[in-house]
């Protein structure tokens, strides 16, 4: 191995394409279409946050008036009705502070959901598009990256809701006392303001730079880990090291850089916090002899430190940490692939129909293996599948059929030749509007049935899921768990009982194909026939992986997978040209018989399997065991 080979490369920067306008300015043209369309949330919030701004007001206020109107004055009770008044409107702020909470989640939900399916759109594009290329990045945007912008906009959500009405009660109270007084108190709140948000577009940069140099440092520590070996073996250590040593000190100098703008914003934090009350206590005498009054400057002191100060120094400290979190990992999921089609408004979603004929699913020479060096599973393989043919595909064990579900459904990628939904290319973002792939083991989880079934077509309603159960034959199922309702415990049950969950979920979504690897297999021959018929007679095509003849009887058109070798016709076609379809039909023949009646438990059809494979031996077909291709 040459030392090249052997050596780490660099990680990749992390923005593929040219970023020619800000972070601000991306994360903003993304963000005003979500809070336009949550108007009425906000609304709500700023009409709970009006109750802080009457405590605020009447906070500063009622200082002033308690002592130029009360103690001053020599009117004692007065001053206390105007302190018990201020000290009253603290109890509406806490009722406001439910409120304001109860509101938060519509706000702050959404664009964790949202941030999450763009991660997992860009993880399945990736693995798609690119060879099963999923990178680190778009499990850390799931599971921790989307955290993080989910806490750090409520956060800021709270903090500038507090300082926009909180700075709106003290502005308005300075005002009451003495337009003089903002004369005096503005200056150094706007300079510092200003001093800040100068340093918010550099201070995202900062952050940006930090958090790529971290993750490029983290790329190469994990793929040194991995190769260790092979570095010392090509006697690539120096250069190892080097490289080492050269994305440290980038990552150091990014936090240095960070660190020089961090104190510029504490600057800005110290003009606006603590400048303003020194310089009201300056210029008192020239106030005081120009007409304001004792209990004014008390209360004006009062707004600047008990509300405007707390309030600033808030919103610049949120700003500053969490904040310039938020925008720079807002900005990482900008490049991100559009949300699934389902995600889409209708006018996107339904544009540009597939013109009339058009097959619902082609393959064109696909070829797969699972390897560079491996025999090919699939070799130059056409295939057209029509909207509303029903299709079955059979032979023995380790032919291919299960690979050909899932290169059909898009869950691998085809090492040679295309496929093609609809006229097009395969894309991620059609696959849950063109396709459903139910495997043999299916997919039940904890909940009610109803949210099982729904789990495709959440609008589903009970009418259509009550032709459903009538259709696939879920009457006994739903009349043991007693409604639809009823909490579903996946172990309590068989593996029959489960595969009809995922057949009726299925059922529901109608999607334009859909394909069955062995889905039915833990059913007895009656249900199985039941649940094919009930599907054949949806406007959608139809591809079963079948495991018993029947499936192949039921079908137009039958799919014979001997490995690379496949041939295609009718049943009775089949039967006189292909010898391998006659030994299976051979085969199955007995077994349609000795099957029993009802869903099979994981016990009963472990032993069909074992008693299918010891025939197959007896008659010379090879079983051998698929590899997995999911």
């Amino acid at each position: 191995m040459k030392g090249d080979e052997a050596r780490p490369r660099p990680a990749a920067p992390y923005e593929a394409r040219p970023r020619r306008d800000g972070s601000l300015r991306r994360v903003g043209r993304e963000a005003l279409p979500f809070l336009r369309a949550r108007t009425g949330v906000v609304l709500r919030l700023a009409g709970w946050s009006l109750l802080e701004f009457a405590q605020t007001f009447l906070g500063g206020f009622g200082v002033a008036r308690a002592l130029d109107d009360g103690f001053l004055a020599g009117r004692p009770l007065t001053g206390l009705l105007w302190l018990a008044l201020a000290a009253v409107a603290v109890l509406p702020a806490v009722l406001a502070a439910r409120g304001v909470f109860g509101r938060l989640a519509d706000l702050v939900e959404p664009l964790r959901d949202g941030l999450v399916r763009r991660a997992v759109s860009r993880a399945l594009s990736g693995a798609l598009g690119r060879s099963g290329d999923v990178s680190t990045r778009s499990l850390s945007q799931v599971t921790h990256q989307s955290e993080i912008a989910r806490d750090g906009w409520a956060g800021l959500v709270l903090t500038l809701r507090s300082f926009v009405f909180t700075a709106a009660g003290a502005v308005t109270g300075l005002l009451a006392l003495s337009p003089a007084l903002l004369l005096i108190v503005l200056p150094p709140l706007l300079l510092g303001a200003a001093l800040f948000i100068g340093t918010l577009p550099p201070m995202a940069a900062r952050q940006r730079d930090y958090l790529a140099a971290d993750e490029a440092y983290a790329a190469h520590a994990g793929r040194l880990a991995a190769s260790v070996r092979d570095i010392a073996a090509a006697g690539a250590a120096g250069r190892t090291v080097a490289e080492s040593r050269t994305l440290a000190g980038a990552q150091l100098a990014a936090s240095r850089s960070l660190a020089r703008w961090s104190a510029v914003r504490v600057l800005a934090l110290a003009v606006c916090g603590r400048f303003p009350p020194l310089l009201l206590l300056l210029a008192a005498p020239w106030l005081l002899r120009n007409g304001l009054t004792p209990g004014a400057l008390v209360g004006a002191l009062t707004y600047l430190t008990q509300a405007l100060a707390p309030a600033v120094q808030a919103l610049m400290t949120m700003l500053g940490t969490a904040g310039g979190r938020l925008v720079v990992v807002l900005d990482r999921f900008t490049d991100a692939p559009p949300p699934p089609v389902e995600d889409l408004p209708p006018s996107v979603r339904d544009a540009a129909p597939p013109p009339r004929g058009t097959p619902v699913a082609e393959l064109h020479e696909v070829t797969f293996a699972y390897g560079p060096g491996a025999h090919p599973v699939l070799d130059r393989l056409s295939l057209t599948i029509g909207a509303g043919e029903h299709l079955a595909v059979v032979g023995p064990s380790g032919s291919g059929k299960s690979t050909l579900a899932a290169v059909l459904a898009g869950t691998e990628r085809p090492t040679g030749g295309a496929v093609r939904w609809r006229g097009r290319p395969v894309r991620p973002a059609d696959a849950t509007s063109v396709r459903v792939l139910l495997p043999q083991h299916a997919y039940v989880f904890s909940g009610s049935l109803r949210d099982n079934l729904r789990y495709l077509r959440p609008d589903a309603r009970d009418r259509e899921i009550a032709a459903m159960v009538e259709a696939l034959g879920l009457d006994a199922l739903l009349s043991r768990l007693g409604s639809l309702d009823a909490a579903l415990e996946p172990d309590r049950l068989s593996q029959g009982e489960r595969q009809l969950v995922a057949l009726g979920r299925a059922y529901l979504a109608a999607p334009p194909l859909l394909i069955l690897d062995e889905a039915t297999s833990r059913l007895d021959p009656a249900a199985e026939t039941r649940a094919e018929l009930a599907f054949a007679a949806l406007p959608g095509a139809l591809v079963v992986v079948a495991h018993r003849l029947g499936s192949a009887r039921r079908a137009g058109r039958t799919l014979v997978m001997d490995g690379p070798r496949t041939q295609c016709g009718t049943p009775d076609e089949l039967l006189r040209s292909c010898a391998l379809y006659r030994d299976l039909a051979g085969l199955w023949e007995p077994e349609e018989t000795e099957e029993p009646v009802g869903p099979v438990g994981p016990e009963g059809a472990e032993g069909a399997e074992a008693s299918e494979a010891e025939r197959g031996k007896e008659r010379g077909i090879r079983s051998t065991p698929p590899p997995s291709p999911v």
